[in-house]
């Protein structure tokens, strides 16, 4: 088996060829990717429910728009939080219910009291439900040119208009990448 070159903490966009609605005009942050397999939430899908709906603790931290964002497919009962510690908080200084994934950003122990991570916290969204890969699944799918691999910024988690982090994120990047932001929505109206 191949050894496999860590992908955490940088994000999946996906192509616009991506024909799997659950991930058309994804922007995916990985939370985890190793030889098992890869763990990421889908930063660009609000869903209409109030965060306080569901974790009316955490719903004073919870960033604009402060709603529960769909991370993916898998689990969709289930909930993770991520959130950003300016200063990507070091291990001794990191704060309690909080560990980090990649520089500033982090998951949060969604079981923790909130009022732990309030001071430290900069930005949180909550994700329903996150996106998986088996062993070697992503490698296959970036391999058929399904992703875009690109560096992530602290402030994709928290970007207030997730209907355009698509965009964003591909605007940012140099060369003919940057390009592939303009790609119309439908191709076949053009």
């Amino acid at each position: 088996m191949t050894e496999v070159s860590s992908l955490t903490g940088r994000l999946l966009v996906a192509t616009p060829a991506l024909a799997d609605p659950n991930f058309e005009r994804a922007v995916v942050l990985l939370l985890d990717h190793d030889e098992e397999g890869s763990l990421g939430v889908v930063l660009n899908r609000p869903t209409p429910v109030d965060v306080g709906d569901i974790l009316e603790g955490w719903a004073d931290l919870a960033g604009e728009p402060g709603v529960v964002f769909q991370g993916g497919p898998v689990s969709l009962d289930s909930a993770l939080g991520v959130a950003v510690v300016p200063g990507g908080a070091s291990g001794e200084r990191a704060p309690l219910g909080w560990r980090r994934v990649h520089g500033a950003i982090g998951l949060v122990d969604l079981e923790a009291p909130p009022e732990l991570l309030a001071p430290a916290v900069g930005a949180l969204r909550i994700f329903a439900g996150y996106a998986g890969w088996g062993p070697g699944q992503l490698e296959d799918e970036l391999g058929e040119g399904a992703w875009y691999v690109v560096e992530s910024e602290p402030g994709d988690v928290s970007c207030p208009s997730p209907e355009r982090l698509w965009r964003e994120v591909l605007r940012r990047q140099r060369g003919d990448l940057a390009m592939v932001a303009t790609y119309p929505d439908d191709p076949s109206l053009n």
